[in-house]
């Protein structure tokens, strides 16, 4: 039983105390709103709690919190009686977190019962910010916000944590179902943020959530423009803003793995004006594509959409077979192959490989170099493939005209450094 180290006290005797004062805690806020029930109702039903769980008496358990269920449904109906006919639900069900809380506390479980106390608290305190955006959502948001949480609550734990082996013919490949899914939730998550981003900033906020998004996977980011574009197609600017700004922070991400990441093994500075010229350009190209001192009201539909997300987890498993059989067929002599097709996928991960093969003494600095750079032209070559594939023409040409200016310039100039 944890009694956070106070050794020189009864054990039992702490989590009475705690207890209570949990409790006590609980029932402040009622307290403050003036219900039926306060402070002590609180403390005393947490501190019982604890004493029957302390007896270990199951029958007692069983009897106090029949006890407290009903000592609710009756300040329930008092309150249904004589407040102008409401329910005071919230009381009721409080009174029975208060008794649990006791029980966890007295069971060994501090930490939980002091988390369940904090956040019960909380929402308490929050009810009317809380019934405020409850009722400010509409009905689309709140169902893309219930499968959100199907997609990443749901069925991603229900996946098996481990790899599963893919063969076809003497080749075979390892793919974890769960990683996969991630990029759904990926796609699905930035979705949802970039929906309230633009709810507060309007179509400047899509870039916003472009470049920090694509710190976390840029794919994903394309994913979700790709949604937004096609519900308004006016928002198709600061739709290739984004993309580009997250072509540029897949790069600075990239630089800083291949930077930091090897200062042990000699640092990989070749790979620090490519890099360096995707991430200015990108920025510049975002200036150049997008009127920032224009107001442009979005009023998006969805904050995402399921089919766009199944489809760029479906293309991911895709490139991620592909990439996997052509390491295996190839070996270590398809390391640039594999970095190629890694980077469709994820560039980080490609660069991740290259750099740890190269801090190990695998290969050279130059063959990490190119693979990290293969890495992040494949990755800039997908998005631009997702892109053409829009309705919104508008869209699709601008983030292909752009990514090709960004690699073209990027080859150049890495050219002309490597000649003078």
């Amino acid at each position: 039983m944890s009694t956070f180290g106070l050794a020189t006290l009864d054990e039992n005797v702490v989590a009475l105390g705690l207890a209570a004062a949990l409790g006590l805690f609980l029932g402040l806020e009622r307290e403050w709103s003036e219900k039926t029930a306060g402070i002590r109702t609180f403390a005393l039903v947490s501190l019982l709690a604890a004493v029957f769980t302390i007896l270990d008496q199951p029958l007692l358990l069983v009897v106090g919190a029949v006890f407290v269920v009903v000592v609710g449904a009756i300040l329930g109906l008092q309150g249904l009686l004589g407040q102008a006919g409401t329910l005071s639900l919230t009381t009721s069900t409080t009174l029975l977190v208060a008794y649990g809380v006791g029980t966890l506390v007295a069971s060994g479980f501090v930490l939980e019962g002091v988390v369940v106390s904090v956040v019960s608290s909380l929402l308490l305190v929050l009810r009317k910010e809380l019934h405020g955006i409850a009722g400010a959502l509409s009905r689309e948001e709140v169902r893309a916000g219930t499968e959100f949480a199907i997609l990443a609550f749901v069925i991603y734990p229900l996946l098996p944590a481990e790899s599963r082996t893919i063969a076809v013919a003497d080749l075979s490949v390892a793919v974890e179902p769960r990683v996969v899914w991630l990029m759904v939730v990926f796609v699905a998550g930035i979705g949802i943020a970039n929906y309230g981003i633009v709810r507060v900033y309007g179509g400047r906020g899509i870039a916003v959530t472009g470049f920090f998004g694509g710190l976390a996977s840029s794919t994903a980011v394309v994913g979700a423009m790709l949604d937004h574009v096609g519900q308004k197609p006016e928002a198709a600017e600061y739709g290739i803003a984004a993309v580009v700004l997250a072509n540029a922070s897949m790069a600075l991400r990239n630089l800083t793995i291949a930077l930091v990441f090897t200062i042990g093994a000699g640092v990989l500075y070749e790979t620090i004006i490519p890099l360096g010229v995707v991430i200015i350009g990108g920025i510049a190209a975002a200036t150049l594509t997008t009127d920032w001192s224009a107001t442009i009201e979005l009023d998006l539909e969805t904050p995402f959409t399921l089919r766009y997300a199944l489809g760029v987890g479906a293309l991911f498993l895709a490139v991620l077979l592909i990439g996997g059989f052509a390491e295996a067929r190839f070996g270590t002599e398809g390391l640039y192959a594999a970095a190629l097709l890694s980077g469709l996928i994820s560039s980080a991960g490609a660069t991740a490989s290259a750099v740890v093969l190269y801090s190990n003494g695998e290969i050279t600095s130059l063959q990490a170099t190119i693979a990290v750079l293969l890495a992040t032209v494949a990755s800039i070559g997908v998005k631009a493939g997702m892109s053409a594939l829009s309705p919104n023409r508008q869209f699709a040409r601008g983030v292909v005209i752009w990514s090709v200016i960004l690699l073209g310039s990027a080859g150049v100039v890495t050219a002309l450094v490597s000649i003078v």
